[in-house]
This record gives C-alpha cells, structure tokens and sequence, in this order.
C-alpha cells in the first residue's frame, strides 16, 4: 500500500478513536502515534487528513447529514462515520486527488475495516457527494486529423 492509503487509514482509525473516547486531550495524537508506527510521510498524510476533518467537522458533516437518508450521523457506525468524514473532506478541500481515487479507496476502507454492506453504503454516499461537488471536466473534442 502506498502513503496515501496508509495515511487514510492511520487518519480513519485516529478519528475513529476520537469519536468513542468523548472527550478529547491535546496528547491523544501521541498517543496514537506511539501505538501506530508509521513512516513520517504516511504520518505526515494522515496528520494533515485528521487536522482538516476536526477543523471542518461541522461542515462536513452537514454534507453527510444531507444525504444520508433516514438515518442521523451518531446512529451510523463509528468506522462508516469516520471513512464517510474522510473521503468527504478530500472531495471537499483536497481538489488536486481525483474523485475516482478518494471513492475507491474510501470503499476499500470500509470493506477492510467496517462489516458487510458498508462499501455499499459509502459507495452511495459519498457517490452522491462527489457528483454534487465535482462537475466532470468537459471532454476537449479529438481534432479531425487532416487529409493531405
């Protein structure tokens, strides 16, 4: 796996920790550096994933708020939660990471980390984002090749 993915998770399980601890102390992130080795690049990713998901929190899960149907953000489970929370603020605020990309690996994540129909469920959240977010970019028509 490369950094990027590496961070995604290492950020996914930090959060994720976040929400079932409740209240939340300046040392908890060396505290789960300690426990999660990581390369510095992959920590790196993943430091700068979980700083924009806590700084746009509300934000983001407006978003998620807003599209998932029946169901309020706290009754989704934690790592659904947190993957959802992720991907979103990549698609969000990180413009230079492919849609395709962040939707891929956020539906991997949650089939590795989450239980039986949570890529389903991802997939359709954050599918629903992505198109209201990210306009696809206009094909450029293939110029005629002359005859000569």
């Amino acid at each position: 796996m490369g950094k990027r993915r590496d961070g995604r998770e290492a950020a996914i399980q930090f959060l994720f920790s976040r929400d079932l601890q409740g209240e939340h102390k300046p040392e908890d992130a060396e505290v789960f550096w300690t426990l999660h080795s990581a390369k510095a690049s992959t920590r790196a990713y993943a430091e700068s994933l979980i700083k924009g998901v806590i700084d746009h929190q509300d934000e983001i899960d407006g978003h998620i708020t807003g599209l998932v149907e029946n169901f309020r953000l706290e009754r989704l489970a934690a790592v659904d939660r947190n993957v959802l929370r992720v991907a979103s603020y990549e698609l969000l605020y990180c413009l230079d990471v492919p849609a395709p990309v962040i939707l891929n690996e956020a539906i991997d994540i949650a089939k590795a980390l989450s239980a039986g129909e949570s890529g389903s469920f991802v997939n359709g959240v954050l599918d629903k984002l992505a198109k209201a977010l990210r306009k696809p970019e206009p094909r450029r028509p293939v110029e005629a090749a002359s005859e000569d």
